[in-house]
């Protein structure tokens, strides 16, 4: 893959396909923008080289066409604060193609919505080659997305010469990062597995097992451990149907040698609600009509003290419902632990994207933690040994 040092983008029109997937409250303002924060060194480089800037980008998940709260004309504001100039906008991206052209050196455009066209996800290749129209250079930079194989993030690539597709800094960052944990991890090494589902993490739980010392479970997920160990989990998150697996799981971490940590105890509640009664169970004691919504204070000690003492730190999936304050304690805590791991002890700390960088970030230790992943879905995908086809796609 070449990367952006080894291009000058001089007198160049750079399409960079970003991902400025970021959330916005219902007055479109942006309730969290590491996203574009993360994609800026990127565009800077090009604007320092004398070239313009094409931005793609999707936002949302909009429904057969132009929806207006999907529109990225509400990032345009921002976009000017962060790069101190102004955003030109395209509000067609087929229509785009004279405004990109008379960008002169030094000049941004950022292109409406690319999924609001069905051939976007589609991957159509007709697509993709009118979007290459708008410069002559491609830059991936979009890592967030790059385990999918649409127009803009992988078969556009197919309209530009070999040595005219480039990753960008966010791209290679991340992938420099995701093999320092997988094939340089100083030991111990730890992975905290949460969320609530242990069908979207099987592969990646296999793939750990063969590398980490330790393999922390919590969120939804560990309660199908625990019912499929014989405990009671009342009305917890269950997914019967891997139970079986569950079991498998805890054999071969065994057979590995692995540390495979699960909640003892969890605070519970009457309902999914923040001003639910709660109170501390046994894991596998957890009564009739009530639900596990966050560790309970013996695994938080138990899960702090194992990733206090780690050297590499893989986290993906908080440990509890951590949007309603009373069930955040859990997720807070191992955050806190990892924070002080690095910050003390130089532990490498990657935090996988999705929930988890939300949590770091609300939280207020994104500064604290050694790299936040900006891509969940790809950063698992890419840890499970699978081909990320916006990455190839540069080759």
């Amino acid at each position: 893959m070449k990367t952006l040092d080894q291009y000058n983008f001089a007198g160049k029109h750079a399409v960079v396909r970003v991902d400025f997937n970021v959330p916005l409250d219902k007055s479109f303002a942006i309730t969290d923008d590491t996203r574009i924060r993360a994609a800026t060194p990127t565009i800077k480089k090009i604007l320092a080289d004398g070239g313009s800037v094409v931005l793609l980008s999707h936002l949302g998940r909009p429904k057969g066409g132009p929806e207006d709260k999907f529109s990225l004309k509400h990032l345009v504001a921002r976009l000017g604060q962060e790069y101190g100039q102004e955003v030109q906008f395209a509000d067609d991206a087929l229509q785009a193609e004279a405004q990109a052209s008379a960008l002169q050196p030094g000049q941004i455009l950022l292109v409406e919505n690319v999924r609001f066209y069905a051939e976007e996800e589609k991957g159509n290749a007709e697509f993709a080659a009118k979007l290459a129209k708008l410069g002559n250079v491609y830059v991936n930079d979009a890592f967030g997305a790059a385990h999918r194989k649409h127009a803009s993030t992988a078969v556009i690539a197919d309209s530009f010469a070999a040595e005219d597709r480039v990753g960008g800094y966010l791209l290679q960052g991340e992938l420099d990062n995701a093999k320092k944990v997988l094939e340089e991890a100083e030991r111990p090494f730890t992975a905290i597995m949460g969320g609530a589902k242990i069908s979207d993490k099987i592969l990646i739980i296999e793939k750990l097992l063969d590398r980490v010392d330790n393999l922390l479970i919590g969120g939804g997920m560990a309660y199908t451990f625990a019912k499929a160990q014989g405990g009671s989990i009342g009305s917890s998150l269950l997914e019967a149907d891997k139970m079986e697996l569950a079991l498998e799981l805890i054999e071969k971490a065994k057979a590995k040698g692995v540390n495979l940590l699960l909640p003892t105890d969890s605070l519970i509640a009457d309902k999914f609600a923040n001003d639910a009664e709660t109170k501390v169970a046994a894991n596998d004691q957890i009564p009739d009509g009530w639900l596990g919504l966050d560790l309970g204070p013996d695994s938080i000690k138990a899960f702090s003290e194992v990733v206090r003492n780690s050297k590499t730190i893989l986290w993906n999936g908080p440990m509890g419902v951590f949007e309603l304050p009373t069930f955040a304690k859990g997720t807070t805590a191992v955050a806190q632990a990892i924070a002080d791991a690095t910050r003390e002890s130089g532990a490498f700390s990657l935090i996988g994207g999705g929930d988890s960088a939300a949590a770091v970030n609300q939280l207020g230790f994104a500064d604290q933690v050694s790299y936040i992943s900006t891509g969940g879905g790809a950063l698992l995908e890419y840890m499970e040994g699978k081909e990320l086809p916006g990455v190839t796609a540069l080759g």
